[in-house]
């Protein structure tokens, strides 16, 4: 079957992927095709997020698939997914036919400007946010991202979509600032994690001490382990799991890394 091709085309920072959920949900369209990625239901298909590109050259290549793995991989999905509509998202009518004619999905049907979708108050605003705070949109929840995007600023918003004639939905977007941002790049020092973790233990009556810390360092996360003292008088099996829950999102929350889990060592139980 052949996909019926759809693009939005608007130059950087104007808002494009913040659009991308509405025009998809307005027309009908069961995926998108963002920033080297593939988006289905509200979900990451597969794909290769030109926003952790270190460079603007290289996020550009990757974005218009010139890297043949990622442009194989991505007809691949295509293939293998079916879809009947599809809506691709670039900073021109050049770039988006480009992508289109990289993965052998041409022609495109139709191509919407940011211009007929968003009045002239939200570019400005999604301008100034670009230029003042280096924010990009993924038309992702932040769950689907946070494994891709380990260690970058990451912040979630929701928004309404209203049809005509169909109930309203309520789609969940990311915001990250890449690896490209003038902001420039951050780093989080390992000592300062342990005494993250040490911090989410203080208010724990049952906590005797911190012992140590370790930090295993996996391409998509962190493994963090800790070692505790513990004072008697709370199920073991209990307790553990509090202090895996505190300790993960305090540390999730304060460095945007992803935690894929906390394993918790218990070396000695004191009894008062």
């Amino acid at each position: 079957m052949k996909i019926r091709v759809y693009a939005l085309v608007g130059s950087s920072g104007t808002g494009k992927s913040y659009k991308a959920l509405y025009i998809a949900r307005l027309k009908n369209i069961d995926y998108i095709i963002d920033d080297g990625i593939l988006i289905s239901q509200n979900k990451k298909v597969g794909g290769f997020s030109a926003k952790k590109e270190a460079t603007k050259l290289a996020a550009v290549k990757r974005a218009i698939f010139y890297y043949e793995e990622h442009r194989e991989e991505m007809k691949r999905l295509l293939k293998q997914e079916n879809p009947m509509s599809l809506l691709i998202i670039g900073t021109s009518n050049k770039m988006v036919n480009q992508i289109a004619e990289n993965l052998e999905i041409l022609p495109i049907e139709y191509i919407y400007q940011i211009e007929d979708v968003s009045t002239e108050e939200e570019i400005i605003k999604a301008k100034n946010s670009r230029k003042t705070e280096g924010k990009h949109v993924i038309p992702l929840p932040s769950v689907e991202v946070k494994k891709d995007f380990s260690g970058y600023f990451l912040d979630k918003f929701k928004i309404l979509i209203r049809k005509k004639g169909a109930k309203h939905e309520i789609a969940e977007k990311t915001i990250v600032r890449p690896t490209f941002s003038y902001i420039g790049r951050y780093s989080i020092s390992t000592r300062a994690i342990y005494q993250m973790m040490a911090f989410s233990l203080y208010d724990n009556p049952f906590i005797s001490r911190f012992l140590k810390g370790k930090i295993i360092e996996e391409e998509d996360g962190i493994i963090l382990i800790c070692d505790i003292s513990v004072i008697n008088g709370e199920n073991l099996i209990k307790l553990g799991k509090k202090i895996q829950i505190t300790i993960l999102r305090i540390v999730e929350d304060m460095t945007g890394l992803n935690v894929k889990y906390v394993q918790i060592n218990i070396r000695n139980i004191k009894t008062l």
